[in-house]
């Protein structure tokens, strides 16, 4: 009969996908029953005749059997099953897949093609908790995936619109006025496409040359070895349930140890600020500022479609002391994005993101092009906009921040695709010729900061550094345009003062006696929609028993500290619903504070906006949350 560790061993084998990724449930009379997760979902297969794992196989740890309510032993104490890699890379995104392509070409052109690089992914598949714009400028893609449109390429990607036309816009209620669109946002050479789609045909070459992609695998803890150097990560427990208790389906998860962690979690990436904090990687840096970016893909009639064209807007909805704007993108076949973004740093507490979008799109600018068409999804997401005042170290022991996590978005410009993935191939190859010139456990990458420093992600961000900032003058939008029009046609950041960001955003919010009250039209469901509506275009699902990701320590003291205050500016700040105030007459406020996990589209807005700082973000089990296609 075959041992739980002579099974595990057979596993890890080169042929299977997984290593080291199977868990025996229960050992009786020969009949050893073990749980295999494939592309995300469990079955089981029996001894004798035990299925192999099929190549894209993923799952996790060995266990004896599991553990029972029941038992008083800490299940958190239980010993986890580890892989050793070389790199892994926590986040399928432009900047995790293009750090991983880049180590796979370096390592196969030198013949090292057992060189490990694993990347985990908590989405249920690539690209599918990715959104933005997007407007692509090519320059890191045409150097990492030179035939990447290419008629000789069989593989080419082949959902980009080349930018034909670029208009801005200064909205009025009922009118738009032209205006000179700066420099950086000229997309002559630029391609419109959807990231999500994107972000997929980038993990599809990563397989191609050799990178281990685990898509439903969150990255849930960071690992440390004994001199405090980052030795990789862990991915969730599985089969907890929502008061924290294990079920009968319980495993641990897994641990991935390598000699370099890189995180490229996107903004505000759980991990990154856990060992932010441990490194201290914020201290010569200024407070990260945030935008808010709500997006929908609107399928349009042909009359109303202009293939490559590209439109910014700036004032109507918003009032003159709130930062943002919006877009409209028309690519593909018939297909146009469009969207908002809003300064997380606007005081009023009674702004609704979400309703401001919504209000948008009846804006005859808008309107006029989505009318009589259909709306077939909807997304929303955090965006970094600190720019370069706000970078922080991007190195520590044992790893590296690179992409949106680090905060290399380009505001003036709207666009931070090309620099995440520049960031990565830095970093790739800053690593990859000190991961094989040295035996050493954990290396800190000092090459890789002085490759950012020389790089053009630099300089783009040093010359509009103080564009963004520019909007915090009493002035409000009209003095940011007129500095930023300075800026971007004569100053082109050469002048030798830098603006400074003051605080977060969660600070800039005021009492909700303070600013007076927003009410929003009732959508209409045709050009506007509720958000339980726009939350199904979504895809998201979590398992329902499992602990709430989103961790208030005590929901009757947070709706204590919060309320009389802000009046419920949860509910309003989140883009899905997520966060409520129920009447309630056994609370002494009358109302009950909840939340409603299921509906979390992972944009991270309440970990950045929420006033007392008391709500933390944290991944769920890797699979759920969002299951975007075409953002």
């Amino acid at each position: 009969m075959m041992t739980s560790k002579s099974i595990a061993r057979s596993l890890l084998r080169p042929q299977y996908f997984c290593r080291a990724n199977i868990s025996a449930l229960n050992s009786s009379a020969g009949n050893l029953s073990v749980g295999i997760f494939l592309e995300g979902r469990r079955t089981t297969a029996k001894r004798p005749g035990l299925s192999k794992v099929p190549a894209r196989a993923l799952s996790t740890s060995i266990l004896s059997r599991y553990a029972t309510v029941e038992e008083s032993l800490d299940f958190r104490e239980q010993d986890r099953e580890s892989d050793k890699v070389d790199v892994c890379i926590v986040g399928g995104g432009p900047a995790g897949l293009s750090a991983a392509i880049r180590l796979k070409q370096l390592a196969n052109e030198a013949g090292n093609e057992e060189f490990r690089v694993v990347v985990l992914e908590k989405a249920s598949e690539i690209g599918a908790h990715i959104l933005s714009g997007n407007v692509l400028e090519p320059t890191a893609i045409n150097e990492l995936i030179p035939d990447w449109l290419s008629e000789n390429n069989a593989s080419r990607y082949d959902g980009a619109t080349p930018a034909k036309s670029d208009k801005m816009r200064f909205l009025t209620k009922n009118s738009s006025i032209p205006l000179p669109a700066p420099p950086q946002m000229h997309n002559k050479g630029n391609y419109i496409i959807s990231l999500s789609q994107f972000c997929k045909w980038l993990g599809e070459r990563a397989e191609e040359v050799g990178v281990e992609v685990y898509a439903g695998f969150a990255g849930a803890e960071v690992l440390y070895s004994n001199d405090g150097a980052v030795k990789g990560v862990a991915t969730n427990d599985l089969g907890v349930g929502r008061d924290g208790k294990p079920k009968t389906s319980f495993e641990r998860g897994m641990e991935f140890h390598a000699r370099l962690t890189l995180l490229a979690e996107g903004c505000h990436g759980s991990l990154t600020k856990q060992v932010s904090k441990k490194f201290d990687l914020r201290r010569d840096s200024q407070p990260q500022t945030y935008g808010l970016g709500l997006k929908e893909v609107w399928e349009v009639k042909p009359e109303n479609f202009k293939k490559g064209e590209i439109s910014h807007t700036m004032g109507y909805p918003l009032s003159k002391n709130v930062y943002g704007g919006g877009w409209m993108y028309h690519y593909g076949d018939n297909l146009v994005s469009l969207g908002l973004v809003v300064g997380l740093d606007y005081t009023n507490p009674w702004l609704s993101p979400y309703g401001e979008f919504q209000k948008m799109k009846h804006h005859p600018f808008y309107k006029s092009v989505i009318d009589g068409g259909k709306c077939i999804a909807y997304g929303a997401r955090a965006l970094n906009e600190g720019g370069y005042q706000s970078i922080p170290k991007c190195s520590f022991p044992g790893g590296a921040l690179i992409g949106d996590t680090a905060g290399f978005l380009n505001v003036p410009k709207i666009k931070g695709t090309h620099t995440s993935m520049k960031s990565g191939m830095l970093a790739a190859e800053a690593a990859y010729p000190a991961l094989v010139d040295t035996d050493a456990s954990s290396l800190f990458l000092f090459d890789y900061e002085d490759k950012l420093r020389e790089s053009f992600i630099w300089k783009e961000l040093k010359q509009v550094r103080n564009m963004r900032p520019s909007f915090h003058t009493p002035l409000g939008i009209y003095g940011g345009i007129m500095y930023s029009g300075l800026e971007a046609f004569l100053f082109r950041g050469q002048t030798p003062w830098t603006f400074q960001h003051k605080s977060g955003d969660h600070a800039a919010t005021k009492s909700a006696d303070q600013q007076p009250r927003l009410e929003y039209p009732k959508p209409d469901g045709k050009i506007s929609f509720d958000i339980l509506t726009s939350v199904s275009r979504t895809g998201t699902n979590h398992e329902e028993d499992q602990p709430v990701h989103l961790q208030v320590k005590d929901w009757d003291k947070h709706a204590e500290m919060e309320y009389p205050k802000y009046k419920g500016v949860e509910n309003r700040f989140c883009p899905a619903g997520v966060y409520e105030y129920v009447e309630d007459e056994s609370k002494e406020l009358g109302v009950r504070f909840q939340i409603n996990a299921q509906n979390c589209i992972h944009c991270k807005t309440c970990d950045i906006k929420d006033p007392s700082q008391d709500i933390n973000w944290t991944t769920p089990i890797g699979g759920d949350g969002p299951k975007y296609s075409m953002t």
